[in-house]
């Protein structure tokens, strides 16, 4: 079905269970992946930088953006502010492989470093580090089309009650 739009992936059975930092990610079942990934549909963020899953499973999320040249920043790399959209994105969509896709939440903060300029597609690779209380830190490491790393963020996201 989302492979028909065009707009999100969805991985093979092989491609489920992730080795991410040596963590062996449990994959998650189809009704999940199906939920996050009808919600992660309905985000406009998604659609306007047309960001594709590459894969997800508990805990983690590996997401693309295609690099157009029109969204580039001062140096002629894929524009800085866009990547963090991205690692923000991303990180939201990982937390959903521990929460399930309906639960209320919002970015309280995140830090970026940048590595080297992104001259290509970009990949964003998120693992949830914690689901608290409350709080949900998470580590987002991006990468070229190369596989070189270009940046590392941490966004921590606050759980709120539903409505």
């Amino acid at each position: 079905m989302f492979a028909e739009k065009g707009m999100v992936f969805i991985p093979t059975a092989e491609q489920w269970g992730i080795i991410s930092n040596g963590v062996n990610h449990t994959m998650l079942s189809f009704d999940m992946k199906e939920a996050i990934l009808k919600r992660i549909m309905r985000i406009p963020i998604v659609d306007t930088l047309q960001i594709k899953i590459v894969s997800l499973s508990d805990g983690y999320c590996e997401a693309m953006a295609p690099r157009k040249l029109g969204y580039d920043g001062v140096f002629e790399s894929f524009h800085g502010g866009l990547l963090m959209t991205l690692a923000d994105s991303t990180a939201c969509f990982a937390i959903f492989t521990k929460t399930g896709p309906d639960i209320h939440l919002t970015t309280t903060d995140m830090n970026i470093r940048f590595l080297a300029p992104c001259l290509s597609d970009a990949f964003a690779r998120a693992e949830v580090i914690k689901i608290g209380r409350t709080l949900c830190p998470v580590t987002v490491n991006l990468f070229d089309s190369h596989n070189k790393q270009v940046a590392l963020a941490q966004v921590t996201y606050m759980l709120l009650k539903n409505p």
